[in-house]
């Protein structure tokens, strides 16, 4: 009989595909599912990006295939972004390159430093897909922990006393998901010192910074950072563009090339219009980014803090980025039969009865195992309903 190959015993389909499924099958049964599940902003990009996606997609000239490495208009649209926002400088022609999103980015910068068999250190809880991803490339997953008592900062004292031999890759994503910790300028300080102590490279994911964020910080601007760090930025949430799939990494041009050989093995680059439209959108005035990204999120924020305090959740008002990440009551047990983790009871519990839904913290890691997430992704009606719904059964 034909078999899959043996690393898909290594993962599962990803969480939100299997929920998503479940949650299709509700809306089509007529339960009207009002989802803070996924950060998926529901806002389009800035008129002027869709002006310029039009336009070039009228040119007859713009549907052939694009370079791997991104037009040069869009890479030195993304040097400028970061010059004018983080104040780094970056050669656009070696030091920047696009991406369709940064799952694709997690896959290469892994096929580019990682042999199989060798670690990657992943934060708990952290983004599933750098647990994932690692496994079916082959590399061994050493987690290290984020905790609430730390501020989810990482525990340098844990790091250090750990037997860095075979790593070759540190994943860290600040501001942080799910917990919403913010960037520090002295985390990103201690993470270049202690990957030029141990021979490994840094990845900082950063996409969230502009949400909720009024100080936008960047590994990058650490001296003496390029050579052992790698950022990756998104589209996706600071310019409402997450169907887009566009995405970028910053380091050195050494380390830029290499992962280059990887992805153009594996891409032809995106479209065109798409690529110059991205380039329009990092042009987005400094008022768009405090309306879409800080005042729009900040009055979500408050009715997610609502549904909160209704799930009698604890959280800290501190919290950056587009989700509100909170601890469940102590009266749940930690062992809850039939349940993969203590947040389940409560976000199985606001699917089924109140027809919302929201995430369990458990498929960040265990550290979540106590925890929901909320996604500030809906309008200001969806939530106000949401909350309704809820305070209805608690």
């Amino acid at each position: 009989m034909i078999q899959p190959a043996q690393r898909l015993n290594s993962v599962q389909e990803y969480y939100f595909s299997r929920k998503l499924k479940e949650v299709a099958a509700l809306n089509a049964e007529g339960k009207d599912i009002i989802s803070l599940a996924i950060g998926s902003p529901d806002l389009p990009p800035s008129e002027a990006t869709i002006e310029r996606l039009c336009e070039v997609a009228h040119d007859p000239h713009a549907h052939g295939y694009q370079p791997t490495m991104g037009t040069p208009e869009l890479r030195t649209a993304m040097a400028g972004f970061y010059n004018r926002w983080f104040n780094v400088e970056l050669d656009p022609k070696t030091e920047v390159l696009p991406l369709i999103g940064s799952k694709e980015g997690i896959l290469h910068v892994t096929l580019a430093f990682v042999n199989p068999g060798e670690k990657v250190l992943v934060p708990n809880p952290g983004y599933p897909t750098y647990t994932s991803l690692s496994r079916l490339l082959g590399a061994e997953v050493v987690n290290y922990d984020l905790l609430p008592e730390n501020g989810y900062q990482p525990d340098f004292e844990q790091l250090e006393a750990m037997d860095t031999t075979d790593v070759r890759l540190l994943w860290v994503n600040y501001p942080n998901m799910p917990t919403g910790a913010p960037a520090q300028r002295k985390t990103y300080e201690r993470l270049v010192r202690f990957a030029r102590e141990r021979g490994i490279v840094v990845v900082n994911d950063n996409p969230y910074s502009f949400i909720l964020g009024r100080e936008h910080l960047s590994i990058l601007q650490v001296p003496g950072a390029k050579d052992c760090c790698i950022e990756f930025n998104s589209m996706s949430k600071s310019h409402n563009m997450p169907g887009w799939r566009v995405g970028m990494l910053a380091t050195n041009a050494q380390f830029c090339s290499w992962i280059l050989k990887v992805k153009s093995n594996i891409d032809s680059g995106t479209f065109r219009a798409i690529q110059l439209a991205a380039a329009t959108a990092y042009d987005n005035t400094d008022e768009w980014h405090r309306t879409f990204n800080v005042e729009l999120y900040a009055r979500r924020r408050a009715l997610a803090e609502e549904i909160m305090k209704t799930l009698s959740c604890t959280y800290d008002s501190a919290q950056v980025g587009m989700f509100l990440w909170g601890r469940i009551p102590d009266s749940v047990p930690d062992v809850c039969e039939g349940f993969a983790a203590p947040a389940e009871v409560i976000t199985e519990r606001v699917l089924h009865e109140a027809r919302v839904f929201i995430t369990p913290g458990f498929i960040f890691g265990s550290n979540g195992n106590r925890y929901i997430r909320i996604s500030l992704c809906a309008n200001e009606t969806k939530l106000q309903e949401a909350l309704t719904r809820i305070q209805h059964i608690f």
